[in-house]
């Protein structure tokens, strides 16, 4: 079913007086494409489900969290994790402490990821990593660490990929084991991670739209990673604005490959290939 776009209109005017949800600026296209699944899933037409959303919360929230679920994986796009192992990462190996913050992290796969590498490099031990998502669902998945083995296999490839292959020499392959970091268990479809990658992160729920920094610090590192496609350019803006008011100095910014900055903000940023510095 095809939702026109009165009906986008009226759905996020529902959603916003009944609740604290602002989805105004977000890509129309992106809203459509969600709730015409969300149509489909709940078996209802626009009338049934804006007559849902005002009538339950429970069912209000139970679709914020369809609207704004992201997929993600362990190392998703490589080359990007190459990047950040090869370029960004040594710029703060001198550093006595390193705050990192995972904006949009979803159920935690790119955190997880990123504390593999870290701990690869010996850098684990003096960062600080925090994590927001607005989908609590996606939050207690991320605290957990565990994740269906057969549907997720090919984390192993990207882990093979990352830690274990030197993209700059194919000749060299780095002995480190997948399950150095993740118990497989075949019987239950399970992967779970051990303690080492769940005892560092600091979860938080946040909605990007309407709040600044629920961390109080700064940040030398933030990824907001296929968050902003999501968003239209008013607001891509002004969440580029927020990131840059809460990096250091010289901090990075790492958004997804088919993800990009423009507008008058790009000039409070440097943009170094696949990321982006605050100068």
């Amino acid at each position: 079913m095809q939702v026109e776009k009165d009906d986008i209109l009226r759905i996020i005017d529902t959603i916003k007086k009944a609740s604290s949800y602002d989805f105004t600026d977000y890509s129309e296209k992106s809203f459509a494409r969600r709730i015409e699944k969300i149509l489909i899933d709940t078996k209802l037409d626009i009338e049934g489900l804006i007559k849902q959303l005002k009538s339950s919360k429970e069912f209000l929230e139970h679709i914020v969290k369809e609207i704004t679920v992201n997929t993600t994986e362990l190392f998703r796009d490589p080359k990007m994790w190459h990047t950040i192992k090869y370029r960004i990462l040594p710029r703060f190996q001198e550093q006595d402490t390193i705050n990192i913050w995972h904006a949009g992290c979803s159920t935690g796969q790119e955190v997880y990821s990123m504390s593999i590498l870290l701990n690869e490099m010996n850098m684990l031990d003096k960062c600080n990593i925090f994590a927001s998502d607005l989908n609590l669902d996606a939050l207690e998945i991320a605290k957990r660490g565990e994740y269906k083995y057969r549907f997720n296999v090919e984390y192993i490839d990207n882990f093979n990929k990352v830690i274990r292959q030197n993209p700059y020499n194919f000749e060299e392959v780095i002995d480190i084991p997948f399950t150095k970091y993740f118990d497989i268990d075949l019987t239950k479809d399970l992967l779970k991670a051990k303690p080492i990658l769940k005892q560092k992160p600091i979860y938080r729920k946040q909605d990007l739209v309407r709040e600044d920094n629920v961390f109080y610090t700064k940040f030398d590192i933030i990824f907001c990673r296929n968050v902003l496609i999501y968003f239209n350019y008013d607001l891509q803006n002004r969440i580029f604005e927020n990131f840059h008011k809460n990096l250091f100095n010289k901090g990075t910014l790492i958004l997804g490959i088919h993800e990009s900055m423009l507008g008058p903000v790009s000039s409070k940023y440097i943009k170094k290939g696949m990321y982006y510095l605050k100068k």
